[in-house]
């Protein structure tokens, strides 16, 4: 799941989701949803955006995990 993908992230990096949404704009709470709703296009380019990393490596190991 992208949720995981994006915890693993933040933990290599000392950021909080907290952090990490306030940074991104993201509303509160939004990214902890994700591990039962799928998150919009926009939100995920953000997240890849502050991680430097491509959408595709998101998703890609999102599914991978699954």
């Amino acid at each position: 799941m992208i949720l995981k993908r994006i915890s693993q992230l933040c933990k290599e990096r000392g950021v909080s989701i907290a952090k990490l949404e306030r940074e991104t704009g993201i509303s509160n709470g939004t990214i902890g949803r994700w591990g039962t709703s799928s998150p919009t296009l926009e939100n995920v380019r953000k997240v890849a955006e502050f991680f430097g990393v491509t959408v595709d490596a998101l998703i890609a190991d999102a599914v991978s995990e699954e």
